[in-house]
C-alpha cells in the first residue's frame, strides 16, 4: 500500500484500511421534513415560503434537508439546512440549505463554527463553498437544535477531481490573509464534536499547533485509558512538534498564516454538477499551515490518498521549507484526524494507527527519550513496548468493518 509521502504506511493501517474503489454514491432526497419557523425566519429573501422541504442525504451528528421556497417574486429557490442534535438531523434546501445540530452547546458551536468558516471563505473564493445565509436556534427550549441555513449545491462526483480540487484549496490558502496577520481563528470551530482549540491569536503556528493537537490528546487520553499512549503524546508535544514546527519559522523563514479547511476527506468535497467546479462544505477553518489541510490524505481509508491528488496540490502550492521535513510534517498534520476518528466514529479501527504514527515520528526524532520513558513505565525497550498494552478494544471479537462517515469529522 502506497503512501503520499516517504513515510510509509504502518502495518497496522495496512490491515484496518483499504482505498474505496469508485465514487461516493450521490446523496438521495427522501421523505418529508418539516421546518421549523426558526429557519423560516432566517430565509435571505423576507417573505419567502417553503413549497417543500425533503430529508437530504446523511450525517452523523444531525439532519440534513433540501428546502424548495417560493420568493416573494414567484421565483423558486433552493436551501441546503442542517440541523444538529441528539438524534441525527440534517437538512438541504432548493433556496438556501440549512443545517440542524441537536447537541447543546456543542450544537450551537458546530453550526455558528461552521457558518463563520463557511464566510470566511466565502469571502476569497465564493464559488469554492456554498454561500451561508443564517445559524440560529430552534424556538423549542428542549432539547437544544441549532441550525445552519446555506446555499444549495447539486452534489456530482465524489470526491472533487484531483485537479480542479488541489487548484481551488491552493488558490484559498494562496490568496486569504490573517486579519490579525497571526496564526488562529476568533471562533473555536468543531472538527466533528471537538471544539477545536484554535480560538486564539498567535504569532507561533508552532504554538497554535501544540495547543490543537494537545487538546485532542487530551479529549482521547480519559477515553483511551492507556498508559503507552499518554507516553507517546507526551513526547510528540515535547519534542516532535517543536522540532518539526520552529523551523518553518527559523533561520529567516517566513509562514504565511493560510485559511484552511480544516476537515477536508472524500466526503466534503465534490464537483458541481451544475457549473462542473470543484467544492467544498462542512468545514472547521482556521488560519494556519496551508500543508495542514493535506494530513487527511495520508489515510488509505481516503479516495483523496490518491496521489494525484498531492502532486497536483504542490504544483500550484510548493512545499514549504524545510522541504525535507515535508513528510514528517504530513504525517504529523494527520494526527488530530485520526485521533479524532478514534474517539467519536463507531467502529473506528484508527487506536493502534495512531500510536503506531506517534511511535515513528519519536523514533526519527527522540528515540532515546522514548525508550527511557518506555523503560520507565515497564522496564522494557521501545520496539516491545510499541505493541504493549496496544490491543484493540473488543480484541477477539471479528472486527468490525469501519464505515467512512466522516461527513461532519
Amino acid at each position: 500500500m502506497e503512501s503520499i509521502s516517504n513515510i510509509g504506511i504502518s502495518e497496522v493501517q495496512q490491515r484496518v484500511e483499504q482505498t474505496p474503489s469508485g465514487l461516493i454514491a450521490p446523496p438521495v432526497a427522501t421523505g418529508n421534513y418539516q421546518v421549523d419557523e426558526s429557519v423560516v425566519e432566517s430565509f435571505p429573501v423576507k417573505g419567502s415560503t417553503v413549497v417543500h422541504a425533503l430529508n437530504y442525504g446523511e450525517s452523523l451528528w444531525g439532519k440534513t434537508a433540501k428546502v424548495i421556497v417560493r420568493l416573494p417574486d414567484g421565483d423558486v429557490q433552493n436551501y441546503f439546512l442542517k440541523v444538529s442534535n441528539t438524534v441525527t438531523a440534517h437538512v438541504q434546501f432548493v433556496i438556501n440549505p440549512a443545517q440542524v445540530v441537536t447537541l447543546g452547546n456543542t450544537g450551537r458551536s458546530m453550526c455558528e463554527g461552521e457558518y463563520e468558516s463557511l464566510k470566511e471563505i466565502y469571502q476569497v473564493s465564493p464559488d469554492f463553498v456554498p454561500r451561508p445565509y443564517a445559524w440560529g436556534r430552534y424556538r423549542e427550549p428542549q432539547p437544544e437544535i441549532y441550525f445552519l441555513l446555506t446555499e444549495f449545491r447539486d452534489i456530482g462526483d465524489q470526491p472533487a477531481e484531483p485537479i480542479k480540487l488541489a487548484n481551488r484549496l491552493a488558490d484559498l490558502h494562496q490568496r486569504s490573509r490573517s486579519p490579525t496577520g497571526k496564526f488562529g481563528f476568533h471562533f473555536a470551530t468543531c472538527h466533528a464534536k471537538i471544539a477545536q482549540k484554535v480560538d486564539s491569536w498567535e504569532d507561533s503556528w508552532c504554538k497554535l499547533y501544540s495547543n490543537h493537537l494537545g487538546h485532542v490528546m487530551d479529549l482521547a487520553k480519559p477515553i483511551l485509558q492507556w498508559p503507552e499512549f499518554d507516553v507517546v503524546c507526551k513526547l510528540t508535544l515535547e519534542k516532535v512538534v517543536p522540532r518539526l514546527l520552529l523551523p518553518l519559522q527559523s533561520e529567516g523563514r517566513m509562514l504565511k498564516p493560510c485559511l484552511v479547511h480544516g476537515d477536508c476527506w472524500d466526503g466534503n468535497t465534490a464537483m458541481d454538477i451544475r457549473t462542473g467546479d470543484a467544492f467544498v462544505f462542512d468545514v472547521c477553518s482556521f488560519y494556519g499551515h496551508n500543508e495542514y489541510d493535506t494530513g487527511n490524505w495520508r489515510a488509505p481509508r481516503h479516495r483523496l490518498s490518491n496521489k494525484a491528488y498531492i502532486r497536483n496540490y504542490k504544483k500550484n502550492f510548493p512545499v514549504s521549507e524545510p522541504e525535507e521535513d515535508w513528510d514528517a510534517r504530513n504525517l504529523l498534520y494527520s494526527l488530530t484526524f485520526n485521533i479524532g476518528n478514534t474517539i467519536y466514529i463507531p467502529g473506528s479501527s484508527q487506536r493502534q494507527v495512531v500510536y503506531d504514527d506517534m511511535t515513528t515520528l519519536c523514533q526519527m526524532f527522540c528515540a532515546a527519550d522514548l525508550e527511557r520513558a518506555l523503560e520507565g513505565l515497564h522496564g522494557f525497550g521501545s520496539d516491545e513496548q510499541a505493541t504493549a498494552g496496544a490491543k484493540e478494544p473488543g480484541a477477539g471479537d471479528e472486527e468490525e468493518e469501519e464505515e467512512e462517515e466522516e461527513e461532519e469529522l
